[in-house]
């Protein structure tokens, strides 16, 4: 084959496999579910107006991001130190917001993405996070992390569709005198939690890419 057909292939094999991958972000650990030690501390109550989950999901043709709200929440505060934590998401909350301009457009990848395919809502409208352990990044421990400005590991299990799971990532935990915001960004597996819908490579443009960036944003008032 000349040169000048096989280079405009491997361009396109190239842009497609940079449309497959997710935003670069740190790659969540995951394991099997650990207990989840008893609650102590102060308790600190979720603002669920100002708190938020958000995603985005990449296919070969593209992206979509959008968002969850939090139905519930609490963190728990040992001498001026986040010791724990339990979050529920509401699952039928999800909310694209990239296809704003296109209503038939949005209402078809969040009928799709709610249904029993993916998140099934109906049958499972509430996904869980616990805080099973929380540990400071010390200097030079974070020196592998992509979020440079972590300043703590936390781990907790995550429970989609009745999957639990215990998952470990940095974080950014910034405590003032009347809140408490915790921040995250990191890449995640959606099969481990059963969600395979679409991830056979043999899909081409039809694949969705099993990797998922999750972003938190996390409110607690003192």
């Amino acid at each position: 084959m000349h040169i000048r057909h096989v280079l405009p292939a491997l361009l396109l094999l190239f842009t497609l496999g940079a449309c497959q991958q997710a935003p670069q972000a740190d790659v969540a650990s995951v394991t099997t579910a650990q207990a989840v030690a008893p609650t102590e501390g102060a308790r600190l109550t979720l603002d669920t107006a100002h708190s938020q989950v958000e995603w985005v999901g990449t296919k070969p043709t593209g992206k979509h991001h959008g968002r969850f709200k939090l139905s519930s929440g609490t963190l728990y505060m040992t001498a001026d130190s986040v010791s724990g934590g339990h979050f529920v998401i509401n699952m039928r909350s999800l909310e694209n917001i990239d296809l704003l301009s296109d209503t038939t457009m949005k209402n078809k990848l969040e009928s799709e993405l709610k249904g029993s395919q993916f998140l099934d809502v109906n049958q499972f409208p509430e996904a869980t996070f616990d805080v099973t352990g929380i540990s400071r990044c010390l200097p030079g421990n974070g020196d592998g992390l992509i979020m440079k400005d972590a300043t703590h590991i936390v781990k907790g299990n995550l429970t989609i569709r009745q999957v639990t799971k215990n998952i470990s990532f940095p974080v950014k935990i910034d405590i003032a005198k009347q809140h408490v915001i915790t921040d995250a960004n990191f890449n995640i597996d959606r099969t481990l939690w059963g969600m395979t819908y679409r991830t056979d490579k043999s899909m081409q443009d039809k694949l969705i890419n099993a990797t998922v960036n999750i972003s938190l944003h996390i409110v607690a008032n003192r």
